[in-house]
């Protein structure tokens, strides 16, 4: 097959595109260029996709004896991933940029790209497995070793870009053994830190960098009620879950403390309550992708995990009529994916990206709209 290897410039990505060349595939490796400043450098493992990368990603490419390009995308990483993030957060909303780099530029700017230039498959260094069935259906499951599994970032893939990927190193059983085949190979990247934290914001002061592009204006701090209990310098500035740095002077009428429970962008204000607010019962969202066929069922039971390394909490996955207007970018104009957890989630922010499995197999995911607590669905139940 004539397959396009993405070469982001790490180990595993090195490995991968090896793997691709031992199978005996035509490879042809590839860079993203995602960032316009040029002189943009990786410092340890913050960031990515940097000038060491891309020459990192060449070294190996010439190790391998394969052709290399590096692709300018980032034009549109701007509009899509970074313009996303801010647009997110003034909406009081918190994104995922690296699952939106999957979705919009990983797996469909690049996928595209590759598939008009006639290639049969992308391959990435991704933590993942693919199933194909007997009927056909690719089936997108976690990676053998948990700890570095990345099925979460990839459930924005949908069933037509399955059926172009490939994730060799789904089924290597540790990093270990990653890094080794990479010394034994003579890769420069071999032992490369991984990249953490957002590549735009690589010394990881995302508040910092969110003022630089989000008016701070002052507002109130609220209750549940909509009661004044203080001022704030800046919404954004504020987490979900935050207990300290409120000022509000006063105790609550119970005594015990009060933590951030979101923010409204409409009235710029921050809402605080009790802990017990935090626990969420119900997350929903009108913006969502399967990946593979649509499930046959409009109520089935599932796990949902909410963040890149959290934990799965079993629920009921329902789809339903939308009781709020709809979102511009719905999927369906009228209709929400909502999972009722079994066990309550901590924590969870509005932009955030609910991912739906069947067992290790991804069903599909979700942008969450609304996050509902356990007290508000006992009070409706009561």
């Amino acid at each position: 097959m004539k397959v396009l290897a993405a070469m982001s410039g790490g180990v595993d990505s090195s490995v991968a595109a090896a793997r691709a060349v031992d199978a005996g595939h035509d490879v042809v490796g590839v860079h993203l260029a995602l960032s316009r400043a040029g002189g943009t450098l990786r410092a340890g493992s913050r960031g990515c996709c940097t000038i060491e990368d891309a020459m990192d990603a060449r070294r190996v490419a010439d190790e391998l004896g394969i052709p290399f390009y590096v692709w300018d995308f980032s034009e549109r990483f701007r509009l899509d991933v970074v313009d996303d993030f801010i647009a997110e957060y003034e909406q009081g909303r918190t994104p995922n940029p690296c699952l939106r780099c999957n979705e919009k530029i990983k797996f469909a700017a690049l996928l595209d790209k590759a598939i008009d230039l006639g290639f049969d498959q992308v391959v990435t260094g991704h933590y993942a497995h693919i199933i194909d069935r007997e009927d056909g259906v690719r089936e997108l499951h976690r990676a053998s070793e948990e700890s570095k599994d990345q099925s979460y970032v990839l459930g924005v893939l949908t069933e037509q870009q399955l059926a172009y990927c490939s994730f060799p190193l789904g089924e290597t059983p540790s990093k270990e053994l990653v890094r080794a085949e990479a010394e034994h190979r003579g890769f420069v990247t071999a032992n490369k830190p991984d990249s953490y934290d957002i590549c735009f914001i690589p010394d990881g002061d995302t508040k910092t960098w969110l003022g630089g592009h989000i008016p701070m204006r002052p507002g109130a701090i609220v209750d549940r009620d909509g009661e004044q209990l203080g001022e704030h310098d800046g919404a954004v500035g504020f987490t979900i879950g935050q207990r300290k740095g409120l000022k509000l002077g006063q105790p609550a009428a119970d005594g015990k403390p009060r933590f951030v429970l979101g923010t409204d962008p409409a009235s710029n204000t921050v809402v605080v309550g009790p802990k017990e607010a935090l626990a969420i019962g119900e997350i929903s969202g009108q913006r969502w992708t399967w990946a593979g066929p649509k499930p046959n069922m409009d109520q089935f039971r599932c796990d949902v995990q909410i963040r890149a390394h959290g934990e799965t909490v079993p629920g009921e996955c329902i789809i339903r009529a939308a009781d709020t207007a709809t979102r511009p970018d719905a999927t369906e104009p009228g209709i929400e994916i909502a999972v009722r957890v079994d066990e309550p989630l901590v924590g969870v922010a509005p932009g955030q990206t609910a991912v739906i499995y069947d067992g290790t197999r991804v069903v599909g995911q979700f942008t969450i709209d609304r996050a509902t607590s356990q007290l508000d669905i006992a009070a409706l139940a009561a």
